[in-house]
């Protein structure tokens, strides 16, 4: 048995929990939600068919598939890459993002329509009477997030910094028929950019404080974990007073970490995808205490041992958490009777502007 076909067997064995009937399914009742933080109301309830639908909200994987997890974590952790793979995927990962743009250029992921239900602060900017509104797109790959907002947007004085730091992926946004220069620029940026010979460390046309909201959708996974620190503090140093991050990534236990095999594990949840991209999954706990916690002068801190109700907020933290949620699911490919569980993590966070903030900025 290969190891897709025992993880297509681990999958098929698991058997979903499922809650005590207390609704229907009636379209109108559990398709969507109004709370983005909700993450839909589909629940799977004794007596239903998995194969029903198409996907299934809330659900956890069974014990059983839990304990296969765990052990398909050990057997990466047995096999890592290679140090010499480990420094040459690491040295340059623009160069990996660049081919994977490349390679994919009539195959690019489908714009996301979903941003405005998911982060209703969207929906706020791109109102008529909203007045003038930066938004900073971290990681706009071939703008599938960055043109959907712009189709949507009713307020003229809207721009969006679309910042790549893929320069072909960045060619593909300027070369697109969406893309309009009166609401949008796109350039290369790296979220963890070091200052260069003049200081400058910021994207190209925006100076500190300028920015309203900040996108970070599946970014921070492709950072090797070392970089986090300086992605926040560009983060906050582009941030204006009381600016929100949007953030959406990979979360722990999700199938995608499940199936790596041999050779792929660079550290702890931490890989590297045959591609040479790289992929960090997130515990909630973890998120919560690295933009929670994180200050100018200390840097990152993050107790992968604790939670985050036994590592409060620090009182000088220029972040707020304003929300943070775990979006698990139950996809289902009803043809091949295939159950897939998939977690993300979906945080908002927002730049204090009283004394925390304050206090940061004295301090640099």
């Amino acid at each position: 048995m290969t190891p897709d076909d025992e993880i297509r067997a681990a999958a098929q064995r698991a058997q979903p929990p499922q809650i005590d009937s207390s609704r229907s399914h009636d379209p109108s009742n559990n398709l969507k939600r109004s709370d983005p933080f909700q993450f839909g109301s589909r629940y799977l309830e004794k007596g239903d068919d998995v194969f029903e639908f198409n996907a299934w909200d809330h659900v956890e994987p069974d014990d059983g598939f839990k304990a296969y997890a765990e052990a398909q974590y050990e057997k990466q952790r047995a096999a890592p890459v290679t140090d010499f793979d480990k420094n040459r995927f690491n040295q340059d990962p623009a160069k990996w993002w660049d081919l994977f743009y490349k390679n994919n250029t009539e195959n690019f992921f489908k714009d996301r329509k979903w941003l405005q239900q998911e982060f209703p602060v969207l929906a706020e900017v791109t109102q008529k009477d909203a007045g003038p509104q930066v938004v900073l797109e971290v990681g706009a790959g071939a703008g599938n997030t960055a043109f959907p907002l712009i189709r949507s947007n009713e307020n003229e004085h809207l721009k969006v910094h679309a910042c790549d730091f893929s320069k072909y992926a960045v060619k593909v946004m300027r070369e697109s028929e969406h893309y309009d220069e009166k609401y949008m620029v796109a350039d290369v940026w790296d979220v963890a950019a070091q200052p260069d010979e003049n200081g400058n460390y910021l994207p190209p046309g925006l100076t500190e404080g300028s920015v309203d909201v900040v996108i970070l959708i599946f970014i921070f996974s492709a950072l090797n974990p070392a970089q986090w620190n300086r992605a926040l503090h560009n983060i906050y140093r582009v941030l204006k007073p009381g600016g929100r991050v949007l953030f959406r990534d990979y979360g722990r236990g999700d199938l995608a970490q499940v199936r790596f095999k041999k050779g792929r594990y660079m550290g702890e949840n931490f890989y590297v995808r045959g591609d040479g991209t790289r992929v960090y999954f997130f515990d909630k706990d973890e998120l919560i205490q690295m933009w929670s916690r994180w200050t100018l002068e200390k840097g990152l801190q993050v107790d992968t041992e604790s939670t985050s109700e036994s590592q409060p907020a620090e009182p000088e933290a220029p972040f707020e958490v304003v929300h943070m949620g775990v979006d698990r699911r139950l996809l289902v490919n009803r043809s091949s009777k295939l159950k897939m569980y998939r977690c993300w993590m979906q945080g908002h966070f927002r730049k204090r502007d009283g004394p925390a903030a304050t206090t940061a900025e004295a301090g640099q």
